[in-house]
């Protein structure tokens, strides 16, 4: 290659895959066996062990090098703040879970502590997330209903019904914490990658919506039981607007007061963040001045207010998971795990970009499934994290997990000594705090315009996650969510866009002859690009495109030629037919005009000319009316660029069509083939008399220019693709 101001000039031999291995020799790499790879798994020498302790105490690591001097202040005040929010967001989100409000305290610190020595995020503020609170919630309340009796559990006998929920809620999280280290133990964290951000967009926002309609209850002050289940949302509203009259004014007011100034300040934070050092801690005044006032005014009695009540002091003795429950409950358990996972990856992975350090989902899911298994110990509920949460304790100043310590020490303050000071709370006030939460989740909606603009399938798989999570529950909406998005990744990879290639008069490149004008496409030859993998479930749908481009089907010609070819051989045998100097020439009428059944038979083999003294010209009139259908090209070009992979289903259809052109006399060509697939080719015998390797090339401009040499009279070609070099000086190429 020579440069030449803004052009190029290349001069190389004119390549077939062929003639390319025989001048460059390919390197014959030894692939590893399985054997070789578990071989190497579990062999073990100190650099091993010391990179598996790294590996498995990633704390190690960075405090190794931990900056006392810049990072300790940042992280000291990190921790202070993050740890009010903490408090808070465990009492709020204990309503989610229909657990007592103190329970959210065990949740936002036992599996903080834990998380500090196992996780390999340094921003990560771990606890209790309202969507995994609302889902233990519709499991607590399944098996211990506000109303009736519990479910039919050996465990439950003697215990009063707080005791049954927590034993309940604990439960479910250490079944959730089982599949998060079983799947850490397995090495699945990819399993992540299946959960796309439409996918968790759509199931979020119906999250935010289910959330936002079971703290109406609280908000209005009203007193009906929670409800659970597919359609639990409509039912939930039946019940708020038939009580609705029931409203209790205190709690509404409180609420419109406590959701309007969180906002407001909220807001200034947004705009001014540059600018302050610290963001303003509203929820914590808020929650302090709800506090005294309610004190101050004697709210639960005068105004009849339910509050938060007895808060837990100190720690009670480790308790075991249920086995009852876990059956009851193993199959809710799984989609937590799953959505737990995602999001404390997706929200990790943001930071850790910001950052620069990596994060490991292997390592983080064994941390998250040691972290709720401990912390179920401890009658925790379901822990990953809260994105204002993160946000604040990155905002801060927070460097490393030490701020999540200090965190976690914050609610340990709470839970053995200052807990009582928060017992006058108004549950109204958490429910507030939850709504006003939810508005970074409820303006997902703004993601449609974008999506229906940009994306169809990807809106699709939205507003059926969405309706889905909303109208069936989470656990079954994240189901039908995923099944859409896989769906939807088969019908793009099933019906992909193929495409008639031309050239690009002057160049050695090929588009779409649909969307240039400036293009030449020489007679008698077609370009098919096939842009996705080929596997069993689009082989026929391939199959048809390339019929539909090429405008005959290659089996019915080939089926019309030799039943062509028997008819005439038949009538020469008869006496009927006659060799001219023109080609064949009717000598008398044919009286019987009926097909040998066996005539009809194999007539998809190859054409068979022996025995006849005349080579049929297929492509000229045919004697006693024979017709068979026209074929207008001479060459086929199969653009396999885009094909990432073969199964050996579409590779026996793929070899049919081939044959089917190559015995009706169109030259097939394959360029642009990876050179695995062409391996593959060769280990599943694909190659035979009839196809050649002499069919690969390696590019687009290599075979055409073979083309040209095999069909001269084509010289149009030659003429557009071979310019002289003088005028590269016009901004062309020469090859």
């Amino acid at each position: 290659m020579q440069p030449f101001g803004r052009h190029y000039v290349v001069v190389r031999p004119l390549y077939s895959e062929d003639s390319f291995a025989e001048q460059h020799e390919r390197i014959n790499r030894n692939h590893k066996t399985l054997q070789h790879h578990l071989k190497d798994y579990f062999t073990c020498n100190a650099n091993r062990a010391k990179n598996a302790a790294l590996s498995l105490l990633p704390f190690i690591g960075w405090m190794k090098n931990y900056n006392f001097k810049e990072w300790l202040l940042g992280d000291i005040v990190s921790g202070i703040s993050t740890g009010l929010v903490a408090v808070l967001q465990g009492l709020a989100f204990s309503l989610l879970a229909s657990l007592p409000p103190g329970y959210g305290l065990y949740t936002a610190f036992f599996p903080a502590i834990i998380y500090f020595f196992l996780g390999t995020s340094r921003h990560l503020s771990v606890g209790s997330f309202p969507i995994l609170s609302l889902m233990v919630g519709a499991v607590v309340t399944r098996l211990v209903p506000d109303e009736g009796p519990p479910a039919n559990i050996t465990g439950f006998e003697g215990l009063s019904m707080e005791q049954q929920r927590v034993l309940v809620a604990s439960t479910v999280t250490f079944v959730m914490g089982a599949f998060q280290l079983i799947m850490g133990l397995l090495q699945v964290g990819f399993i992540v990658m299946y959960l796309s951000e439409t996918l968790v967009s759509g199931f979020t926002t119906a999250a935010a919506v289910h959330i936002l309609v079971s703290q109406l209850r609280f908000v209005l002050g009203l007193d009906f039981p929670g409800i659970n289940g597919p359609l639990a949302i409509i039912y939930t509203l039946i019940e708020v607007f038939s009580r609705i009259t029931n409203t209790n004014v205190a709690d509404l007011v409180t609420s419109i007061v406590i959701m309007a100034l969180v906002l407001i300040v909220k807001e200034i934070n947004d705009r001014f963040k540059s600018k302050l050092p610290v963001p303003i801690p509203i929820e914590v005044v808020m929650t302090v001045i709800a506090c005294g006032v309610s004190y101050a005014f004697n709210f639960e009695e005068r105004f009849d207010v339910v509050v938060v009540g007895e808060m837990v002091n100190g720690y009670g003795t480790p308790i075991a998971p249920n086995l009852e429950v876990v059956q009851e409950s193993a199959v809710d358990a799984f989609p937590m795990a799953i959505v737990g996972f995602a999001v404390a990856f997706s929200v990790a992975k943001v930071y850790s970009v910001k950052h620069d350090y990596t994060i490991d989902g292997n390592q983080e899911l064994l941390a998250f499934g040691v972290s709720n298994m401990f912390g179920a110990s401890f009658r925790s509920f379901a822990a990953s994290t809260a994105l204002s949460r993160t946000a604040i304790q990155e905002s801060t100043g927070g460097k490393t997990q030490i701020a999540g310590v200090l965190s976690a020490m914050m609610v340990l303050i709470v839970i053995v000594a200052v807990g009582f000071l928060l017992e006058p709370l108004p549950r109204s006030v958490l429910g507030a705090l939850v709504i006003v939460n939810l508005k970074g989740m409820l303006m997902q909606f703004k993601e449609l315009p974008y999506l229906w603009k940009n994306d169809r399938p990807d809106f699709v798989t939205w507003i059926v996650t969405f309706l889905a999570s909303l109208f069936l529950g989470l656990d079954l909406g994240l189901a039908v969510g995923l099944g859409a998005e896989l769906f939807t990744v088969v019908c793009r990879t099933q019906f992909p866009r193929c495409s008639i290639l031309a050239n690009i008069t002057g160049t050695d490149i090929y588009r779409d002859r649909k969307d240039y004008s400036s293009i030449y496409e020489p007679d008698g030859v077609k370009i098919f690009k096939i842009p996705s993998p080929i596997f069993f479930a689009n082989i026929d749908f391939l199959r048809d495109k390339l019929v539909q481009a090429v405008g005959f089907s290659p089996l019915k010609v080939l089926k019309k030629r030799n039943k062509a070819l028997r008819k005439i051989r038949k009538m020469l045998c008869n006496g009927e037919l006659e060799i001219s100097d023109r080609g064949l020439k009717v000598r008398q009428p044919s009286i019987d005009s009926s097909e040998d059944d066996n005539s009809m038979t194999n007539l998809d083999q190859p054409i068979d000319f022996s025995g006849l003294p005349i080579q049929v010209n297929w492509n000229t009139e045919l004697p006693a009316n024979i017709s068979v259908p026209p074929v207008n090209i001479h060459s086929l070009v199969l653009d396999f660029s885009a094909v990432s992979f073969l199964d050996i289903s579409a590779l026996k259809g793929l070899k049919a069509t081939l044959k089917e052109f190559i015995r009706i006399e169109v030259d097939v060509y394959i360029v642009s083939c990876d050179v695995y697939i062409m391996e593959k080719l060769h280990q599943c015998s694909f190659f035979d008399d009839e196809i050649k390797t002499s069919i690969f090339y390696p590019t687009l401009h290599d075979v055409m220019l073979h083309i040209l040499e095999m069909h001269q009279d084509h010289g149009q070609l030659f003429k557009d693709i071979n310019i002289n070099y003088d005028t590269i000086q016009r901004d062309s190429l020469s090859v």
